[in-house]
């Protein structure tokens, strides 16, 4: 009796090690993206709900994000976020028995919002189905921002320069050294309406490893100083093999910025 629910015990353990974000996300696209729509900041559902009674999306179920917040970090959030052991035993047991029998009187959505949604019809889901769509909603918001954000290396005195092409190399990528200082009014400015929306995070994540360089305080790496001209900002676009390719000064609107970046990728 003893060694078979060790038996038991360990299946159970190398099935939860084996649950997979990806996996999850596979089952979400296939079997749920139809009606959940995909993601919506939430300062636009905020406008959407609150201030124009859902007229701008026309929600009847929540989006993805929304599932994932109400899931997890929401005011009726499933589990104790302290113990995620435990979170994703329960998180697992609520997804399976409400995606098999909806009941809006169940739902840890927002109360204020639920007037909007119709009548969720029942899913049939294997146990190892919930177990990686569990695996997706409790990841979802690290793997998001994951992939939202740009890798944003600020170089420091400290920097070393063969580690950082080593990196371009490996991962087949060029640099951007983006010059600036604290006190470039027109740099915070690009910061703020370009640098910072996805769409261009996006394409500099694929394509670019992105150096953010304060000129004030240290110097320009891969000898790219004899070239700049003291303006903020200045974008150098330099190869994994330390050649400089192009130089452009200035603030750039974002569609403009979008053709530097288009002009600075290799055919591939």
């Amino acid at each position: 009796m003893f060694k078979k629910g060790l038996l038991l015990t360990l299946l159970l353990f190398l099935t939860h090690i084996n649950a997979s974000y990806l996996e999850g996300k596979k089952i979400f696209e296939n079997k749920c993206s139809s009606c959940h729509g995909k993601y919506i900041s939430i300062k636009n559902l905020k406008i959407n709900f609150f201030e124009q009674d859902n007229k701008i999306y026309k929600l009847t179920v929540p989006t993805v994000n929304m599932l994932a917040y109400a899931i997890v970090d929401g005011p009726k959030r499933i589990g104790d976020p302290e113990d995620k052991e435990m979170q994703e035993i329960e998180i697992e047991e609520y997804l399976k028995d409400y995606l098999e029998e909806p009941d809006i009187s169940n739902t840890i959505c927002d109360p204020i919002i639920i007037k909007y949604y119709e009548k969720k019809e029942a899913i049939k889901i294997a146990d190892d189905e919930t177990l990686n769509l569990t695996h997706f909603f409790m990841e979802y918001k690290k793997n998001r921002l994951s992939k939202s954000k740009p890798k944003i290396t600020e170089l420091n005195k400290f920097y070393d320069e063969n580690k950082i092409l080593d990196e371009a190399k490996k991962s087949n990528k060029k640099l951007i050294v983006y010059a600036t200082s604290k006190s470039c009014y027109f740099c915070k400015k690009m910061e703020r309406d370009v640098l910072s929306l996805k769409e261009i995070q996006k394409r500099m994540n694929k394509d670019f490893i992105f150096l953010k360089v304060d000129v004030d305080e240290i110097n320009l790496p891969f000898n790219l100083k004899k070239h700049f001209k003291g303006m903020t900002p200045t974008f150098f676009f330099v190869s994994k093999n330390k050649e400089l390719e192009n130089i452009y000064p200035g603030a750039w609107l974002k569609d403009d910025f979008i053709t530097i970046l288009q002009e600075n990728i290799d055919e591939k």
